[in-house]
């Protein structure tokens, strides 16, 4: 898969972008360190790459929207669910309201903890795939030229 050639436009899209996806994920999860949340266990190692790996993705996808506004349902629909998935992924485990109302501080800590990784391995390749189709979606498909002179 190559990369289209894009705009200034775009590349600006992608760069705004990113940074609010850095910004909304890496806020309320705690992974960047603000007055405004205080998280409550330590932040695994593997947080940081799907945080920045989410954003730079997100950031593309959102590029890919701009000056090609012909959008595919499926490709938006799962780039905003990968983008939720990636939140509650790297989220602290015990900070999630709706996790400890379902499963209690200890579900929460034994069950949604080791799941929260592969939770972002899903979450990651949705946007990549929701990325990949929209980068190659038009050029995938080019239109048949036919003539009205019937069959060749």
């Amino acid at each position: 898969m190559s990369m289209p050639r894009w705009s200034w436009k775009q590349w600006l899209a992608a760069v705004i972008g990113a940074v609010a996806v850095a910004l909304v994920v890496g806020v309320p999860t705690g992974l960047l360190t603000t007055p405004l949340y205080t998280r409550m266990t330590p932040v695994p190692w593997w947080s940081y790459t799907v945080w920045i790996a989410t954003a730079a993705m997100s950031g593309m996808l959102i590029a890919t929207y701009v000056q090609r506004p012909q959008a595919t349902p499926a490709a938006t629909r799962t780039g905003v669910v990968a983008n939720v998935g990636s939140f509650l992924a790297v989220g602290c485990p015990v900070c999630n309201k709706v996790v400890i109302a379902l499963a209690g501080v200890g579900g929460a800590l034994n069950v949604w903890a080791p799941m929260q990784p592969l939770i972002a391995a899903i979450s990651l390749a949705a946007l990549g795939w929701a990325l990949r189709r929209r980068l190659t979606g038009p050029q995938a498909c080019p239109l048949l030229v036919t003539s009205d002179s019937g069959p060749p």
